[in-house]
């Protein structure tokens, strides 16, 4: 995420909805990728000072203090492109499930964010059946739904549904302690059901596919038998030297999913390392040199962003150990998976150059 500021040249986050400075609200608009600090034109309406262009808050900011995009004058919604993908939403009335909610609805703000930036096309369901949708449902261990009522975290035919529980700090450390996950968050649940959606959308019926199975595997095995197998048994030993983690082992869905959800947490961690001024680069001398043969003659760039990374992992660790906090990245990337992240690269690159727009 990149650092904005605001038209008295304050720095603001992407959060903010108001300069601690100038004290003008501050809204980010979407289809410029841009934070922008605003005056008052009416209570219903905004003005940007440099473009005179006019924005009204989104829906769910004005009642619910839940989002901070704005929606263009001449929009026939009241809700801003992120909250219209939205299909479904937990009680409200519920103030549980409102704060919970708003949680949500900032991690799928930033994953938007992160895809928007990286060229790719956003669509809501309501305009195109291919388009994207989010259910966000609260089972029973937050109450207001029928005893043993329970939501699955998944994605089908362009719908992402999430469980409110994982946006309670408690609940997922809960479940990252049972499953065993050393890495599981709520943006990461986003990225990954994210990955699904990209898959149908750019490698399905793509010229990339017989390449993505050969990488990844066959998606046409038995994905309901693969998952039974994961969970009566893990992942076969040793599956870190071919997977990014161990759910990745279950089927090439999964592993698709999780290499793209990686690949998303690398290039958002970059671009704020790069936003703050810290150096990525190594000049010195490469801390990696890949095998031969690990990253392909058309690796478009991803070799750099691969050094980069692995610089600023090295950095990130070392400064949680200077506070006597646990490594904030515990993996290690192996040559298999440093294909399947080029490979996501640029499947994503590919379709960038081929998308002239974002939304709709």
């Amino acid at each position: 995420m990149q650092l904005f500021s605001c038209v008295c040249e304050s720095v603001v986050f992407f959060e903010n909805t108001e300069c601690i400075d100038c004290r003008r609200t501050l809204g980010f608009d979407p289809f410029e990728l841009r934070m922008l600090g605003l005056d008052s034109v009416s209570p219903a309406e905004l003005s940007s000072p440099h473009s005179g262009k006019r924005y009204a808050k989104c829906a769910n900011w004005v009642d619910y203090d839940a989002c901070n995009w704005l929606v263009p004058q001449g929009n026939n919604s009241r809700y801003c492109e992120a909250c219209r993908l939205n299909e479904i939403v937990p009680d409200l009335q519920n103030s549980e499930h409102l704060e919970l909610w708003k949680r949500m609805e900032a991690a799928k703000r930033r994953l938007l964010y992160t895809l928007l930036s990286l060229g790719l096309r956003v669509t809501a369901k309501t305009d195109d059946p291919n388009g994207l949708a989010f259910r966000f449902l609260a089972d029973s261990r937050l109450g207001r739904q029928p005893e043993g009522k329970s939501v699955t975290t998944g994605h089908a035919r362009g719908v992402i549904t999430i469980n409110l529980a994982e946006a309670d700090d408690i609940e997922r450390a809960q479940a990252q302690e049972r499953l065993g996950e050393a890495y599981r968050t709520l943006l990461g649940h986003f990225r990954h059901e994210s990955g699904h959606y990209y898959w149908d959308q750019l490698v399905r019926n793509s010229p990339r596919l017989e390449q993505v199975r050969e990488v990844f595997g066959d998606e046409r095995a038995d994905y309901k038998l693969a998952l039974q197998q994961n969970y009566a048994t893990g992942p076969a030993e040793g599956y870190e030297e071919r997977y990014v983690s161990a759910y990745a082992a279950s089927h090439p869905w999964e592993d698709w999913a999780e290499t793209w959800a990686h690949y998303l947490h690398l290039i958002d961690s970059l671009e704020t390392a790069h936003s703050f001024g810290i150096k990525t680069h190594v000049h010195a001398r490469k801390l990696v040199e890949p095998e031969p043969g690990v990253l392909s003659s058309d690796a478009q760039g991803f070799a750099g962003v691969l050094q980069s990374w692995i610089w600023l992992s090295l950095a990130m660790n070392s400064l949680n150990r200077s506070m006597g906090m646990r490594d904030s990245y515990p993996f290690v990337l192996s040559a298999a998976v440093i294909r399947k992240l080029e490979l996501v690269h640029q499947v994503v690159t590919t379709a960038s150059q081929n998308q002239g727009q974002t939304w709709r």
